[in-house]
């Protein structure tokens, strides 16, 4: 007969070896996964494991199961009130179904539980960026840069913040920090090459975005400005030159055919134009309102293929 404590010692095995195999399967099989941790829950230590019940919660939010995160991360909050961790991972969940008030509220716990919270400050700047609020978005990224000097991407989207709202200046000196952060990131050689035109130096615009290009060609807003810059100057065939890498690179971005038939307009090629134009509005069927008040289509709209499609 099994003594109580080889029983209990049994129960507690179990238990862990239930929670391993569900964190080793979770990123192949989670339902699979969900299984075990159940079966881990369901254990006399279960319903106390803050641990077992943040992963629960989290595989519940990757199988898109929101009743059920929120439930758990509520049940870690029951057992630890001050888990900073399970605020943040309410609000996360608000934040994805864009019931922003309540992210915001569940974020502002998860910081005042631990004011050191990097990721809290960092979601709630990301999230007042999306609902149009620069200045409190630029606040919570700036609290981010304090706390950790090497995070990347608080220095890359405070700067593209400072360069939305005019600060050309601190945008500028925040990206280089990001770049030297991380000197090869696509998304800060952007936003330099975006800085560097706003204030006026155009070959280094220029130079920034043929670098975030060779870093990420699969970033079709690199070809667009850098064609746009090139079509500013009047140079209307490296501009198709460029828009045409980039549609090599990204041949669902409706916006490159559009502006190349732009271009291409200018160059009077106006079947070459047309053709690019069709590949637009069939990827993009919003721009054809757009494209009939557009002054750089006029000599376009002269055609009978286009008439034919579109009308004048």
């Amino acid at each position: 007969m099994i003594s109580i404590d080889k029983y209990n010692k049994l129960v507690v095995d179990i238990y862990i070896l239930y929670k391993k195999i569900a964190g080793a399967i979770s990123g192949r099989m989670p339902s699979l996964a969900l299984k075990f941790y159940r079966w881990a829950y369901a254990s006399p230590n279960g319903k106390r494991d803050v641990e077992l019940l943040l992963d629960m919660a989290v595989l519940y939010d990757e199988l898109e199961d929101v009743t059920a995160a929120e439930e758990k991360y509520r049940e870690v909050i029951a057992v630890n009130p001050r888990d900073a961790r399970a605020y943040y991972g309410i609000a996360v969940l608000y934040d994805n179904i864009k019931k922003f008030d309540e992210a915001i509220h569940y974020y502002n716990l998860a910081i005042e539980k631990d004011p050191g919270y990097t990721k809290a400050y960092f979601f709630l700047a990301n999230l007042y960026d999306e609902m149009g609020d620069k200045e409190k978005a630029a606040e919570f990224y700036r609290k981010v840069t304090e706390l950790d000097p090497r995070d990347f991407w608080a220095h890359n989207n405070l700067g593209a913040i400072y360069e939305e709202t005019g600060k050309d200046d601190l945008a500028l000196d925040m990206v280089k920090k990001a770049l030297q952060i991380n000197p090869t990131h696509y998304k800060a050689l952007f936003n330099m090459g975006v800085v560097f035109n706003k204030i006026g130096y155009k070959e280094k615009a220029v130079n920034y975005y043929e670098q975030s290009i060779r870093q990420n060609p699969r970033y079709p807003f690199s070809y667009l400005n850098l064609a746009v810059l090139h079509k500013e100057s009047g140079d209307y065939e490296k501009a198709v030159e460029v828009i045409g890498r980039g549609i090599e690179h990204n041949k669902d971005a409706s916006y490159l055919y559009y502006n190349r038939a732009c271009f291409l307009t200018h160059l009077e090629r106006m079947q070459d134009a047309m053709n690019d134009l069709l590949s637009a509005v069939e990827l993009s069927p919003s721009l054809i309102e757009y494209m009939k008040k557009d002054e750089d289509l006029v000599p376009l709209r002269m055609l009978e293929e286009y008439r034919a499609r579109w009308g004048t």
